[in-house]
């Protein structure tokens, strides 16, 4: 593999030349305005830079702000949930921490593989925990997109299985205003208020939401509160200025979990105290979050020498858990500093298109932590002070071999410090040191044009994951230390896929994959410590369809095929826990007289083991079905939009969990059970 990265090194540095060269040679000025203009069926995630879907070597969706506006989802975990190859673990129903799982990478420990982005900077946290869902407001999202695949090259730590980047709303033309309220069981209400335009060379984008529920179990309530703001300037043709910030307060209530004689005596309980296990109730289990987001970004048009983009970050969250059911009270403060330089550079080379991506990602991230005895924080237990350094440099090419043919070939270098201390109070230093990770990725992909929307795809590419923060050190009050010893993750991925138009309102996709990992990290309960486990192996199958009867109906549907299992060691041909073999999703919409619009969709989620069941001995989490139906009201109304719904989700009241723990000495098997039926209804307007 050594040799195959000096080769790409090689050729990359023989395609800069081209390009400078190509540069200083080119005959007319570019034209500006033409390389500016937004094209038809775009991505910015696959490639960092404005695409064209079908010319990415990758499975992509493109979730719109129509399909959001229009599908009653109150969060962001709602709407990714319907995607194919995507499953959420939520340990309260509602859960603004919910646990993404995209390609069957969940197992037990499935932080960190998928990179979660807004506006194209990486939100994922440095310690072991999932990103916020709710800390941006579904009223300034204008689209998602989600990038299959590994995506290290071009993101670095953390883009295993793939990358998923929020975009937010920006001005344009008069100002147009959003209302909505959603409202539904369980106490759930929803509100939404948005305006964004355009006023000469500034436009604006402005959001809030105010978001409650009590939840389905007993003391899992959820309220959360965000607002957005999104400026930009164009001072001249050549260049551009935005910025944008973000803030949000989210306080959830932790349930626990159950065992089946519990949930049987009532599944909305919060977890009892267990006398057997030495374990007290959650009666008392909570967090609160409080995140700002800030962010500037300067785009400059350089004519026949391309584009620049220097982007400036900062994030802050201060975060308290409330733990009594484990005697853990803490409470966090992590910020996120980020300089995310950029240039590309397009050319034809040998008369044929090429386009040149190279950058710089640095982030520090410091992370402060404070342990308590008491829910008061009357009495500190210990001071934690770390930090996490990394700095990447990437460079990615795409050349059009022939006319359909586009060759894609990127490679990335990293390196990355962990270094802090933590002290037990009075004065007992746990550690005091530092280790750095160095690694590397590259890709090389080729995609074929079909026709004028259909496309067929192969691609290679390794990945890495650092460890996080609390992976790399344990400051939880047993066992204390720095686990020098313990190694980043690393990938080795391959895919092909296709996406067709065989009729003109009929798509249809199929990918394959494999995901080879080296080094995955694990908690070892018999050590008392994180591990790097042995080799293991992510490999499926990804199949879509969507076809539109115009004015009559749409129908659309996805199967996903998944199979994780470890490849060497003691449990050498098992499966992962909490990978379910089949996810199936299917609906249709009906556009029935009158503006109105049925919807029924159904979800099947197939059985897996159990969190902690690697030997597979264990009876398994049972699979579920869960039907949804919907019914929306569109009518137009000259400039005035307006869509109102009502519906049922889980509409035959499915008992199911999705996620539990097999049984040890030291703890009963145990369950996280999910909502049952549940109504909503809800109205928008725009105008």
């Amino acid at each position: 593999m050594k040799g195959f990265s000096r080769f790409l090194r090689f050729c990359f540095l023989v395609l800069v030349l081209l390009n400078a060269t190509a540069s200083v040679f080119a005959g007319a000025p570019a034209d500006d305005a033409s390389r500016m203009a937004v094209l038809q069926e775009v991505v910015v995630t696959a490639t960092r830079d404005q695409e064209e879907i079908r010319k990415v070597p990758a499975h992509v969706t493109v979730i719109t702000e129509k399909e959001i506006r229009d599908s009653g989802a109150t969060s962001l975990v709602e709407i990714l949930g319907r995607q194919e190859g995507i499953q959420f673990r939520s340990y309260s129903g509602n859960d603004p921490l919910s646990i993404i799982d995209l390609r069957g990478m969940g197992g037990d420990n499935p932080y960190g593989k998928v990179q979660i982005q807004l506006n194209g900077r990486r939100l994922n946290r440095p310690d072991m925990a999932s990103v916020n869902w709710f800390q941006i407001p579904l009223s300034q999202v204008e689209k998602i997109e989600i990038v299959r695949g590994a995506g290290s090259v071009l993101y670095g730590d953390s883009a295993v299985a793939g990358v998923i980047n929020i975009i937010t709303r920006k001005g344009e033309g008069k100002p147009v205003f959003h209302i909505s309220a959603v409202a539904g069981s369980y106490g759930l209400h929803d509100e939404k208020a948005a305006v964004n335009g355009s006023e000469k060379k500034w436009s604006y984008a402005v959001s809030g939401e105010n978001y409650f529920s009590l939840g389905y179990r007993n003391r899992s309530t959820v309220s959360s509160q965000g607002a957005g703001l999104d400026l930009a300037y164009d001072a001249s043709d050549h260049l551009g200025l935005s910025m944008g910030a973000f803030f949000n307060r989210t306080q959830y209530e932790l349930p626990g979990n159950l065992t089946a004689a519990e949930m049987a005596m009532d599944r909305r309980q919060y977890q009892p105290a267990r006398p057997t296990y030495w374990t007290s109730a959650s009666s008392n289990d909570d967090g609160t979050d409080r995140q700002t987001e800030l962010r500037f970004r300067i785009d400059s048009l350089l004519g026949d020498f391309g584009r620049a983009e220097l982007g400036f970050s900062a994030g802050s969250k201060e975060a308290e858990t409330n733990y009594a059911s484990w005697n853990s009270f803490n409470s966090y403060s992590i910020s996120t500093y980020a300089v995310t330089p950029k240039y590309i550079l397009e050319n034809k080379i040998f008369g044929r298109s090429n386009k040149l991506t190279a950058g710089v990602d640095y982030y520090l991230e410091p992370f402060k932590m404070d342990r308590y005895a008491d829910r008061e924080r009357t009495q500190k237990l210990s001071v934690v002070d770390l930090e996490r350094q990394t700095a990447g440099y990437y460079l990615r090419d795409e050349f059009n071999i022939v006319e359909p043919l586009i060759l894609s070939a990127g490679y990335r270098w990293e390196e990355a410090t962990i270094k802090g201390n933590s002290t037990t109070l009075p004065g007992t230093v746990d550690f005091d040191t530092k280790k750095t990770h160095r690694g590397d990725a590259h890709e090389l992909g080729l995609t074929y044009l079909v026709g004028e929307k259909s496309k067929v795809f192969a691609k290679y590419a390794t990945a890495y994951r650092l460890p996080f923060i609390d992976e790399q050190a344990s400051y939880y009050g047993w066992g204390n230390g720095f686990l020098a010893d313990l190694e980043k993750e690393t990938a080795k991925t391959m895919e092909l896929g296709t996406s067709l138009n065989p009729l003109k309102n009929l798509t249809v996709g199929l990918t394959l994959f494999r995901i080879d990992m080296e080094n995955e990290i694990a908690w070892n309960g018999a050590t008392n410590r994180n591990e790097n486990l042995d080799r293991t192996r992510h490999e499926g199958a990804e199949g879509t369809f969507s076809y539109l009867w115009e004015k009559r109906f749409k129908i659309y549907g996805s199967y996903t095929y998944h199979r994780a299992t470890f490849e060497a060691g003691q449990y050498n041909g098992k499966e992962l826990p909490l990978v379910p073999n089949q996810v199936i999703k299917l609906g249709t919409e009906w556009y029935l007289p009158a503006a109105f619009v049925l919807r029924p969709e159904i979800r099947f989620v197939g059985d897996a083991y159990l969190s902690g069941d690697n030997d597979n001995t264990g009876e398994k989490l049972s699979s579920y079905r869960i039907y949804d139906l919907f019914l929306f009201y569109r009518p137009v109304m000259g400039r005035y939009k307006i869509s109102a719904f009502a519906g049922v989700e889980n509409l035959t009241n499915e008992l199911y969990a999705t996620s539990g723990v097999k049984g040890t000495v030291f703890s009963p098997q145990a369950y996280y059970p999910m909502p049952e039926r549940m109504v909503k209804c809800g109205i928008s307007f725009e105008f």
